[in-house]
C-alpha cells in the first residue's frame, strides 16, 4: 500500500499517477480545501503527527509514503524522515520543477527572519508579501512597524480566520483570483517591492517574478528549505511511476518503459561527460535525462569499457568519447527492446585555438547525427530533411538540450566549437524490417523517436507516433483518401476497394482506432476510410477505441443487445451463445440476419468514431476473413 501526502497541483499528479494501477492507496491532506477526484485512493484529512503515521503505516501495510506535499511544510518533511528512519519506510519526495535561480535581479533570503533583515536593511515601506497567509505570523515583526504591508491570500473563510487571529488589518488584505494577471495587483498597489516564496513552476513563481519585472518593482524571495537527504527525489509523473515501479515492483500490473529518443539522450550525455572526466573518475551508473515536459528522470547507462583520458584525443584532433544505454521498453511490445543505443560524442580540441573568453560565445553548439543502425530519410512528409538521418525533431531537441544542460553542469564554458553527436544502433538495420520503417521510405535502420520520452505500456507511445508519421508521409503523396487498416491482412482486402491509391495512404492503426482518427483530424485530413474486421468493430461499437485484447475482450451480452436492436430473431442469438470469436459470425448467421447485424454494428461504430473526425468524411468498411466487404 502507499500514502501520499499532497494538498498541492503535485498531489493531484501523484493522484493521477497512481490511478493508472487500479489499485487501493491513500490520499492525505491537512485541511479539507482540497478537491480531488479519488477512484481507487483513499482520502484521509486531519494533522499526523510521527507517532500517529507510524501507527497507520503499520495498521495498513504501508510500504512507500510520497512526499507531494508544499516545499515549504518543513514540519511535515521532518516528520516522514523520522517515520521512514524509524519504520523503514522509503519516501519518494514529488518536487516540483524550480527554475534556474535569478541572482541579478532577485534578492534571495534564506528565512522569513532573513527576509525582514533585508528588507528593513533597504528601507522598504510598501510590500506586497505573496507569500500565503501562514506568513502573516512570519511577518508580524515587519508589518507592525511603519512598513505599508499588504498581503494576497485565498479567498477562504479560514485564511480570513486566520489572519483576524494574528490581528492583521482587513483593509491591507488582497485575495487570490485564478487566472487574473499577475500584473493587476500591482499596478493596483504600486508597492516597491514584492516578497514570494521559491515555490517553483506550478506555484507561479515565474508568473509572480515576470509581472514585478515589468512594473519595475523590487523582488525578494525566500529560499525554498532543503529536503532530507534520504528522500529520493522525481520531479514530475514520469519519475514519480519509474520510482514507484523500482521500490514497489508489485505496484502496477505492467512497467513503462524508455523511448529510443531518451536513451540516444542519456548516451549523449554520458558520453559527454566521459569526455571531460579529467579526473578519471568511475562512471556514474545513471546520468539525468530532461524529458520534453521540463521533468528529470534518471537513465542506466553501460559501464564504461575505457576511459577516455589521458589519451582522448585522437588523430583528428577531436575530444571523443562514447557511451551505451540499453534499451528497456518496459512491458509495452516494442521490437527495439534490448537493443544498444550508442552515442559518441566529438569536439575539435587544439592548443593553438583561442580560448572560449576571446570567441565570446554565448551558446554551445550540438550537432546530431546519424550513425549506423540509424535510418535514412527518403521521402518527404516525415518533418524531416531527405537524406539525412531518421532522428526525430522532439528526440533531437532533447540530445541537445540535455548535452548543454551537461555542459553547463560541469562548468564548462560556452563555445562555437561544435559538439557533434553520433546515434547508432547496432543491429538496427535488420530490426528496421520488422517495422514501418521500409512503408516511410526510412532506408538502413530504424527510427530515433518519442514525444514524452517514456512508452507506457499500452499507451504504446512509439506505435502511435509511427501512425502520425506515417499519416504525414500519406499526406505528402496528396493521395485523396486516408485508408486505415488494423493490419496486413485487412490492408490486402481494402487495397483492392481503393486500387488507384498510392501504397503510402493504406495506414496500420493495430488497436489505436480513436488515437489514429485523432491523428487524421489533427492532421486535417477531409477523406478517410476505417477498415476493420468484425472481431475490433464488435468491441468499437461498444464504445471501446483502443481495442486491444488486453484492454478489452468480446461481450457477448452486448452482441445480444446489438442482434436485437438490429431485429434478428431466435437463432441469431442461440448462435452468440455458442461462439467463443466473433469472426464466426459470418459463416454461422443467415444471410439476412448477417446483412442487419453488421448494419447496426457499422451504425454503432459511426456513433462513435464520426465526432472524433468533426471537419472530415468517414467510411467504415466491415470485412470478413476472406474478404468480403460490408459498408
Amino acid at each position: 500500500m502507499i500514502l501520499i501526502f499532497g494538498g498541492t497541483t503535485e498531489g493531484r499528479i501523484a493522484i493521477q499517477t497512481l490511478e493508472e494501477a487500479g489499485k487501493t492507496f491513500y490520499y492525505s491532506t491537512k485541511g479539507d480545501e482540497q478537491d480531488v477526484l479519488l477512484h481507487n485512493g483513499i482520502r484521509l484529512q486531519g494533522a499526523m503527527d510521527a507517532i500517529e503515521i507510524e501507527t497507520f503505516c503499520a495498521q495498513h501495510h504501508i510500504k512507500l509514503l510520497i512526499d507531494a506535499a508544499h516545499p515549504f511544510a518543513t514540519q511535515l518533511h521532518e516528520t516522514l524522515e523520522q517515520v521512514s528512519v524509524e519504520s523503514n519506510i522509503p519516501v519518494i519526495r514529488f518536487e516540483r520543477i524550480f527554475p534556474e535561480r535569478d541572482e541579478e535581479h532577485i534578492t534571495w533570503c534564506d528565512d522569513f527572519e532573513d527576509a525582514i533583515r533585508q528588507i528593513r536593511k533597504e528601507d522598504i515601506f510598501t510590500l506586497l508579501a505573496l507569500t500565503g497567509v501562514q506568513s502573516i505570523a512570519k511577518l508580524k515583526p515587519l508589518w507592525q512597524e511603519s512598513t505599508c504591508c499588504y498581503f494576497r491570500i485565498l479567498n477562504r473563510e479560514s485564511s480570513r480566520r486566520l489572519a483576524e487571529r494574528e490581528g492583521f488589518p482587513e483593509k491591507y488584505l488582497h485575495y487570490y483570483h485564478a487566472g487574473e494577471d499577475e500584473r493587476i495587483l500591482l499596478q493596483q498597489l504600486h508597492p516597491e517591492a514584492i516578497l514570494v516564496k521559491e515555490s517553483g513552476l506550478s506555484g507561479g513563481f515565474n508568473e509572480k517574478v515576470e509581472a514585478a519585472l515589468q512594473e519595475g518593482i523590487r523582488i525578494f524571495a525566500i529560499r525554498r528549505p532543503p529536503m532530507p537527504g534520504s528522500f529520493m527525489i522525481v520531479n514530475g509523473e514520469h519519475g514519480l511511476r519509474r520510482m514507484i515501479e523500482k521500490h514497489f515492483p508489485d505496484f502496477y500490473p505492467l512497467r513503462s518503459g524508455l523511448t529510443t529518443g531518451t536513451c540516444a539522450a542519456a548516451a549523449a550525455v554520458a558520453a559527454t561527460w566521459d569526455i571531460f572526466n579529467v579526473q578519471r573518475q568511475p562512471r556514474p551508473a545513471e546520468f539525468p535525462v530532461i524529458l520534453p515536459n521540463g521533468e528529470t528522470i534518471y537513465v542506466p547507462v553501460e559501464e564504461q569499457e575505457l576511459y577516455p583520458h589521458p589519451s582522448c584525443v585522437n588523430d583528428d584532433w577531436m575530444l571523443e568519447a562514447d557511451a551505451t544505454v540499453i534499451k528497456d521498453a518496459g512491458d509495452d511490445p516494442d521490437v527495439t527492446n534490448g537493443m544498444q543505443i550508442k552515442a559518441n560524442v566529438a569536439v575539435p580540441f587544439r592548443f593553438d585555438d583561442p580560448t572560449p573568453a576571446e570567441l565570446g560565445a554565448d551558446d554551445y553548439t550540438v550537432i546530431v547525427c546519424g550513425g549506423e543502425g540509424v535510418g535514412i530519410v527518403t521521402l518527404s512528409g516525415l518533418g524531416l530533411e531527405v537524406g539525412g538521418p531518421a532522428i526525430n525533431i522532439t528526440p533531437r531537441k532533447m540530445i541537445e538540450n540535455n548535452v548543454k544542460a551537461c555542459l553547463q553542469r560541469l562548468g564548462i564554458s560556452k563555445q562555437p566549437n561544435p559538439f557533434a553527436v553520433t546515434i547508432s544502433v547496432p543491429g538496427g538495420e535488420e530490426i528496421a524490417r520488422r517495422t514501418f520503417n521500409p512503408r516511410l521510405g526510412i532506408e538502413g535502420g530504424i527510427s530515433i523517436i518519442g514525444t514524452s520520452g517514456i512508452v507506457k505500456p499500452f499507451s504504446s507511445e512509439a506505435f502511435v507516433d509511427s501512425i502520425r508519421k506515417s499519416m504525414e508521409v500519406g499526406r505528402a503523396t496528396g493521395s485523396p483518401r486516408i485508408v486505415l487498416n488494423s493490419g496486413a491482412k485487412s490492408e490486402k482486402y481494402v487495397r483492392g476497394y481503393y486500387p488507384e491509391l498510392p501504397a503510402q495512404a493504406f495506414i496500420h492503426y493495430g488497436n489505436f482506432i480513436g488515437d489514429t482518427i485523432k491523428i487524421a483530424a489533427d492532421l486535417e485530413i477531409k477523406a478517410v476510410t476505417l477498415g476493420i474486421m468484425i472481431g475490433k468493430a464488435v468491441k468499437l461499437a461498444e464504445g471501446n477505441l483502443d481495442t486491444h485484447s488486453k484492454q478489452v475482450t468480446m461481450n457477448k451480452d452486448f452482441l445480444r443487445e446489438v442482434a436485437l436492436s438490429a431485429g434478428c430473431g431466435g437463432e441469431t442469438l442461440a448462435v452468440i451463445e455458442k461462439i467463443t470469436l466473433a469472426r464466426e459470425l459470418w459463416t454461422l448467421l443467415s444471410a439476412e440476419d448477417l446483412q442487419a447485424f453488421c448494419s447496426r454494428l457499422l451504425e454503432l461504430c459511426h456513433q462513435y468514431c464520426d465526432p472524433l473526425l468533426p471537419e472530415g468524411e468517414l467510411t467504415i468498411l466491415l470485412i470478413s476473413e476472406e474478404g468480403k466487404i460490408i459498408t
